[in-house]
């Protein structure tokens, strides 16, 4: 059986179950304490850090490789959109810039340098560019979801946490119908059970 050590508000360990669950691989998934991890974990991942898979004694330790292992098994949808580049473009410009400004923003308080609103404008412009995409269809490069929807997804959601009230008055349309859709689904509905 297939293991996922995983923590459920993690944004990297939700994208990686909801390729694990979209792709049907069947997966065990244990919820780790954060202040307490388990040493079987520990032993396969010395990092520390979630997701990570042990799929039959390949180790998996990265949420984007166990996407993109998932989708290797099964992706009924062409989530990869056939290999566009696309997708690793903005799945790069999520993970190394996007992420940098959401944690300022999300924690400013540990970033006295600016104002968190400071940092929030950083990150929109990010935002801006997703909304941009969004014009004319319901996902960021395809009529349907892809790997760069699911992959942003998490990261997106917790920037629209920070004040909730900001993000809901914010110009950017498509994306909050974008994201509303997307927290709404099945997918992601299951994968955030309890």
């Amino acid at each position: 059986m297939n293991t996922l050590y995983s923590f459920r508000r993690c944004p990297y360990a939700m994208r990686a179950r909801m390729a694990l669950r979209y792709a049907g691989v069947p997966v065990e998934i244990i919820e780790v304490s954060l202040k307490a991890k388990p040493a079987e974990m520990l032993a396969i991942s010395p990092k520390g850090t979630v997701p990570v898979l042990n799929a039959d004694g390949l180790v998996i330790d990265e949420s984007l490789q166990i996407m993109r292992w998932a989708l290797a098994q099964n992706d009924p949808d062409d989530w990869l959109l056939e290999g566009d580049s696309r997708i690793a473009e903005l799945i790069e410009a999520n993970d190394q810039v996007f992420k940098v400004h959401l944690n300022r923003y999300k924690y400013a308080e540990r970033y006295p340098e600016q104002p968190m609103e400071a940092y929030r404008a950083e990150g929109e412009l990010f935002l801006q560019k997703l909304d941009e995409l969004l014009e004319g269809r319901d996902h960021l490069l395809a009529d349907h979801p892809s790997l760069a929807d699911i992959a942003l997804l998490p990261f997106v959601r917790q920037f629209a946490h920070v004040d909730r009230e900001w993000f809901a008055q914010a110009p950017y349309p498509r994306l909050q119908a974008w994201l509303q859709r997307l927290l709404e689904s099945e997918l992601f509905t299951s994968i955030m059970k309890k």
